[in-house]
């Protein structure tokens, strides 16, 4: 059985790897005419809050996270981009500064296709424009129900609510009905859930106790997703 059928993970799942799929073979040549591709490394940056955008990037393998910096320093993260995702683009879409930041937490292999070339290829595509407005609208979607989570559930609420959309990052290649093992430091799913590391940590003990999940070390090995869909409380 799907997580869809228990669980509505679009409404909280940034989704854009449908955008250039199966694209007209003129239109992805139009698109990749001077892409490059390289590997990142484990907390490099992408781009920068505030900097000017020169392109978009495509995740090939990896995931990167998507953040804000408060005048603390402190590090609230928006969402996390998974494998066949594109980011970066809504900067160049706005035509304004990048409004965030994004840092890759694995080792990722990542496309990048300059401004120039992804703003000719819209030009030209209707079929990649209406794409591209369907993905924007959903997100804009993904972000009300956020705001609306932050607003009215608690802190368990938030954590069991994360770990089931991040589950669905991590579990490629996972046979259905076996444990999901998330790799992910504390830091970052405290910084998602929007809490401090210490009640992350808490809530997770008590995960732990009731057999919902195990750690092993940064890991996280979900191993009862049911328990976790009925404390999100997403009704």
């Amino acid at each position: 059985m799907s997580i869809r059928d228990k669980f509505p993970i679009d409404k909280w799942d940034f989704k854009s790897e449908s955008v250039l799929a199966d694209l007209p073979p003129a239109v992805y040549e139009m698109l990749t005419a001077h892409m490059s591709e390289r590997v990142y490394k484990k907390n490099e940056l992408l781009f920068r809050e505030g900097t000017y955008p020169s392109g978009i990037y495509y995740i090939i393998k990896g995931k990167v996270k998507k953040y804000k910096v408060d005048k603390e320093g402190k590090e609230q993260i928006i969402y996390i981009a998974d494998t066949g995702q594109l980011i970066g683009y809504h900067a160049i879409l706005s035509e304004e500064r990048y409004p965030d930041s994004a840092t890759v937490i694995e080792e990722s292999t990542i496309v990048f296709i300059p401004k120039e070339d992804f703003l000719n290829t819209i030009d030209r595509s209707p079929l990649l424009s209406n794409r591209l407005l369907k993905t924007l609208s959903h997100e804009f979607a993904v972000l009300a129900n956020s705001l609306t989570m932050f607003a009215r559930k608690t802190v368990r609420e938030r954590l069991a609510l994360q770990l089931i959309v991040i589950r669905e990052k991590y579990k490629a290649n996972v046979v259905e009905g076996m444990p999901v093992e998330i790799n992910i430091s504390r830091e970052d799913l405290a910084s998602l859930v929007g809490t401090a590391r210490e009640n992350v940590v808490r809530v997770l003990t008590e995960f732990k106790e009731n057999n919902i999940l195990e750690t092993k070390g940064r890991k996280i090995i979900i191993r009862d997703v049911n328990q976790l869909i009925a404390i999100a409380n997403y009704k």
